[in-house]
């Protein structure tokens, strides 16, 4: 089993991901509220890179479908939900469709549809991600969403924890990329506390969004592993 790493959702490229199992996280916060909303009794995720294709899908079942996402971090206008997963309760998400457009993690998420299989990862459930891809031992390509085109502390620490969770079922060959966050994790296994000089992080702190940052720095709490396919998350 090969593992490789893709820094921002900038950086695929289709011969990297094509015929692979890819991982695509945005910890803060797009994998994040995919992975809770998913938990919470929602049917399905449709990932979309523009926001009026979102509303235009959402049109076609109104009693169904609920919009949510962001831009530079803030709710858009008119949509049901922010990018905030502790908004995506129960009660409001269950039997549910959400129609999702993120700055970054929807975008990754379109970037690697001609990948074999394609899995939503975030801290909340790494290490179900972990036993998955073990249990697959395939060649994984780890993307990274990214902020805005360029690296992101967040998503990368994120990626040497799953491999972590790999390497803990099976044996895997690294590249130096992938050996380097494993490297990361490894001396930094308080997630929180290594992000707070990210620049996403501290966005979100400006925000007052310290209670999403707290939530997605939370290890293996939901065991559901979400995979992309046919234009679905389920």
């Amino acid at each position: 089993m090969n593992i490789d790493i893709i820094i921002s959702a900038s950086d695929i490229k289709q011969e990297k991901v094509k015929g692979k199992s890819v991982v695509v996280i945005d910890m803060l916060r797009a994998t994040s509220v995919i992975v809770t909303a998913l938990n919470n009794g929602c049917k399905k995720v449709i990932p979309v890179v523009e926001i009026e294709e979102a509303r235009e899908i959402a049109k076609e079942n109104l009693d169904e479908y609920v919009l949510g996402g962001e831009r530079n971090a803030v709710k858009i206008d008119g949509f049901d939900f922010s990018n905030s997963p502790l908004e995506y309760k129960k009660d409001l998400a269950q039997g549910k469709t959400l129609i999702m457009t993120t700055s970054n993690g929807t975008r990754a998420i379109k970037g690697c549809e001609s990948a074999k299989r394609i899995f939503i990862a975030a801290l909340l459930n790494g290490k179900f991600v972990g036993e998955k891809l073990a249990q697959l031992n395939e060649d994984i390509v780890i993307v990274n969403s990214g902020t805005n085109g360029e690296f992101s502390m967040d998503d990368f620490i994120c990626s040497g924890y799953i491999i972590d969770c790999i390497l803990k079922n099976s044996n895997g060959n690294l590249t130096d990329i992938a050996k380097t966050a494993h490297y990361i994790y490894r001396n930094n296994r308080d997630v929180l506390d290594f992000i707070n000089h990210a620049k996403h992080y501290n966005r979100l702190k400006e925000l007052g969004l310290e209670g999403d940052l707290k939530y997605c720095c939370k290890k293996d709490i939901i065991k559901k592993v979400p995979e992309y396919k046919d234009g679905y998350i389920i």
